[in-house]
């Protein structure tokens, strides 16, 4: 997939507010999705009010395309150890959840915004801690492999950088729907495969996300 196909894909609009992500075709569909694809935790939807973050979810577009995520360290208070996309909070001194989402991702990893083409959005992510997530899409240089970008992780917040393959994201099986108990309940949760890493919860569900976005018509 070009650089101009992945920008004309990205840069989709968004369904409307209320309306359920859709897949774009059936045949694509994960086969255990059974169900519109939705835009927050299930049964750990948070209540009141939500606090408004960014991600900076882009691909890498060199030799073996890829999905950017990070590892966080394993002394953080929450989600520790878990993989992430670069982002977090939206500071009252963001302008937008594009500044936020590049902010953050120069503080964890050094990526310097001038680096990212920023192509779209996906829809908001609610998640069960509280979190109104807006995922920001971008492309990297061309022709750049991640070791190409010097990107230095913050030793405080991020333990490892990596990519999920484009051609995982691309696979309609490759995305997992498990269940767990948990605090006393049965929850679902996607999980997406990698040799190093294990890849569930808002982030998993996000790619399913984005993998509906680049496998859409047109």
């Amino acid at each position: 997939m070009n650089r101009e196909l992945l920008r004309a894909r990205l840069s989709a609009p968004l369904p409307a507010p209320g309306t359920a992500m859709q897949p774009a075709r059936a045949v694509a569909d994960p086969p255990a999705i059974g169900a519109p694809l939705q835009s927050h935790d299930g049964e750990d939807l948070a209540t009141g009010k939500l606090v408004p973050a960014a991600v900076l979810v882009s691909l890498v577009l060199g030799a073996q395309p890829g999905v950017l995520l990070t590892k966080r360290t394993a002394h953080l208070n929450k989600h520790a150890g878990q993989v992430s996309f670069p982002g977090g909070r939206i500071d009252p001194g963001d302008e937008s959840p594009e500044h936020a989402a590049l902010r953050e991702a120069d503080e964890e990893i050094a990526l310097a915004p001038r680096h990212v083409e920023l192509v779209g959005r996906l829809e908001d992510y609610v998640t069960g801690t509280g979190y109104r997530v807006t995922p920001v899409l971008g492309l990297l240089p061309q022709g750049a492999e991640l070791e190409h970008l010097a990107l230095s992780p913050s030793p405080h917040e991020v333990e490892a950088v990596f990519s999920l393959p484009l051609s995982v994201v691309l696979d309609p099986a490759a995305p997992q729907r498990r269940r767990s108990h948990f605090r006393g309940a049965w929850r679902e949760f996607w999980v997406w495969p990698h040799p190093d890493h294990y890849i569930w919860g808002a982030t998993a569900a996000m790619l399913v996300h984005l993998a509906h976005r680049l496998r859409s018509a047109g």
